[in-house]
């Protein structure tokens, strides 16, 4: 909403008059090092062959491969890749607090047909400079992926237009995920059951839910992405479509 030129406004009345600080009218961001990045893309190949390791496991690994690095500079670095150990227990994925649960609708469930079960999940996709998040849904029953979007950065939006697509082409009897704050936030779910689909949301004991989905993963980083390292978010696009 910022005009730069041509206003008879100056950018200090603008950033007074939508409550800004005019400092953050000139932000810059900043790149991730090529450290970082190669921190980032170590990370996630631990995590696609290993999806169970958390903090301590990947941080002692990356330190017998002499990366002298901390526990809390991973944690750091796989909360902004929005990656999670698949591990049994109550903060499998933590979600935002105040956000509505629902029940766990798959327990001895017979998926015997397309469109009975969908299930979502996001990953972290590797750039020459960088990263990108991959989000999917897919069908439980065909293992196909439904609908797919990826983003700069972990914002909901990306998410929205993901459901929309798969949305558009059909609509499921169980939509499952888990307890991510991307999907407990309120447009997720209300989107779904303006739908008329039933929600299911792993809960204790769940570690395996989505295990089709992690597979979809892991042979979409080994056979593409891992060959060939994405120069920019466009080319990462055409290359995941492919």
């Amino acid at each position: 909403m910022v005009e730069r030129e041509g206003s008879e406004l100056s950018l200090g009345a603008q950033a007074d008059l939508l409550s800004l600080s005019r400092s953050s009218l000139y932000y810059q961001p900043i790149p991730p090092t090529a450290e970082e990045v190669a921190v980032n893309h170590r990370i996630d190949e631990l995590y696609t062959d290993c999806p169970f390791y958390g903090s301590r496991k990947i941080t002692e690994q990356l330190r017998r491969e002499g990366v002298l690095i901390n526990r809390k500079a991973i944690q750091r670095h796989r909360r902004e890749m929005g990656i999670a150990g698949i591990t049994p227990g109550s903060n499998l994925s933590r979600r935002a607090q105040g956000h509505r649960v629902f029940p766990y609708l798959l327990r001895d469930l017979m998926i015997e047909r397309p469109n009975q079960v969908w299930g979502i999940d996001i990953t972290y996709i590797r750039l020459l400079g960088g990263g990108l998040d991959l989000v999917a849904i897919i069908d439980w029953f065909s293992r196909y992926a439904v609908a797919w979007e990826r983003d700069e950065t972990l914002e909901m939006p990306f998410v929205m237009e993901c459901v929309e697509g798969a949305l558009s082409q059909a609509r499921p009897e169980i939509w499952n995920r888990d307890q991510g704050s991307h999907f407990t936030s309120p447009l997720y779910p209300e989107r779904l059951q303006q739908a008329g689909v039933r929600i299911s949301m792993d809960g204790k004991g769940r570690a395996l839910d989505n295990i089709l989905t992690e597979r979809l993963w892991r042979t979409l980083k080994y056979e593409e992405v891992y060959l060939h390292d994405y120069a920019n978010p466009k080319e990462a696009r055409r290359g995941i479509g492919g």
